[in-house]
């Protein structure tokens, strides 16, 4: 990317000597940390993407489990599907597990491994501009620069850039000034460093200047305004959504299908559902659409469970209705999911505390009456569904 942010030579010197300097002084060890060109592509390839709108402490368990099960590309590329989304369960954006995968063998395919090319990095599943800045400047030494939201604070105060970040005008002028300030020799740490800094002294809404070693060199803290650069994001108010769905119960099983590929939890397993708004006639909508879209007759009875979940964008409330099905046709591809395996399962949380909601229900009943009939041990995950 050419320089046209035009930032003067001095300044840019000063701003990478004193950042690399703090990056080199002291920062969090996380697992994903390399030193310059001593990075695994593929570990940092990783993290980025399970780092993408999740936080640093959330992301780190996820990871580790990951790793002990895919260790290498080469491992993730011949891995199954489900059991990537299984290890993906709970981080949300299951389509980033969906990329990881079909970039893994993607990269293998045409190159044997990850690229050492923005270029072909971008030309993979997944990698948008972002992540391939990450990617080739920390694995590869390569001088490319990175903007994600922490690097935009921190850009938009030390050079003053007034709009929010996600405006197309703005976003271009923060990127330019991120390749104009990447160090040639250093890049990984210069983007490192930056993403550090926002993630732990240039925050929101309030700055630690006291703390930052370029305070001295930022614009937005000159003219006072480093608490109002940049604006804070007005986010949409989040949309009610409301799912019916189908526990189908049998020996202490639950019955779960795969989704629709688009949308909400697309392409994952789950009970069968349906989205329902006000005035609807629930149990209706759920019988019709389950026949349609999976050839289940079912008798839906009472309303068994409810959970709620606030997602980014959504308010979810699951609405679980106790099912009976005469027949499940035999070509059907689905589990059987038992009591608390939603969380071994690849099943999202939602899905997973709407099942175990149900069996405590169920338990509870059966305490007044009798115990619950359990059937034999082996309905596992993975288990074609029988009749």
């Amino acid at each position: 990317m050419p320089r046209v942010s035009g930032i003067p030579p001095a300044r840019r010197a000063a701003l990478r000597r004193r950042l690399l300097a703090w990056y080199d002084g002291g920062h969090r060890e996380l697992p994903w940390r390399f030193p310059q060109r001593a990075a695994d592509g593929y570990r940092v390839w990783l993290a980025e993407v399970m780092l993408q709108q999740t936080q640093v402490q959330a992301v780190i368990p996820y990871f580790e489990r990951f790793l002990a099960r895919f260790p290498t590309l080469d491992a993730l590329a011949a891995a199954r599907e489900e059991d990537v989304l299984a290890l993906w369960s709970g981080l949300g954006y299951y389509a980033r597990g969906r990329n990881l995968l079909a970039a893994a063998r993607a990269a293998r395919a045409r190159h044997g491994g990850l690229p050492a090319s923005v270029e072909a990095l971008r030309a993979l599943p997944g990698f948008g501009p972002y992540t391939a800045g990450a990617v080739a400047s920390i694995a590869f030494a390569i001088p490319a620069p990175v903007v994600d939201g922490n690097v935009a604070r921190v850009l938009a105060r030390l050079f003053l850039v007034d709009g929010a970040p996600g405006d197309a005008r703005t976003r271009a002028r923060l990127w330019a000034l991120a390749a104009d300030l990447v160090d040639p020799a250093r890049p990984g740490d210069l983007n490192q460093a930056l993403m550090e800094l926002g993630a732990t002294v240039c925050g929101k809404p309030a700055p630690r200047c006291d703390r930052c070693p370029v305070a001295a060199l930022c614009a937005a803290r000159a003219g006072g305004r480093e608490r109002e650069v940049p604006p804070a994001r007005l986010r949409p108010a989040r949309r009610p959504l409301v799912l019916a769905c189908a526990l189908v119960e049998r020996r202490g099983a639950v019955l779960v299908l795969p989704r629709r590929a688009r949308g909400l939890f697309g392409g994952l397993l789950g009970p069968p559902a349906v989205e329902v708004a006000g005035g609807d006639d629930v149990r209706a909508a759920l019988a019709r659409t389950v026949r349609a879209e999976h050839g289940i007759d079912l008798a839906v009875g009472e309303e068994a469970a409810v959970v709620r979940r606030v997602l980014t964008h959504r308010e979810l409330t699951l609405r679980g209705f106790r099912c009976e099905a005469a027949r499940i046709p035999r070509g059907a591809e689905g589990a059987w999911i038992r009591e608390a395996a939603g969380r071994r399962s690849g099943l999202p949380t939602a899905f997973a505390a709407l099942i175990d909601t149900f069996f405590s229900t169920c338990r509870g009943v059966q305490d007044k009456k009798r115990p619950l009939r359990r059937g034999p041990p082996g309905a596992k995950f993975r288990d074609r569904v029988r009749a």
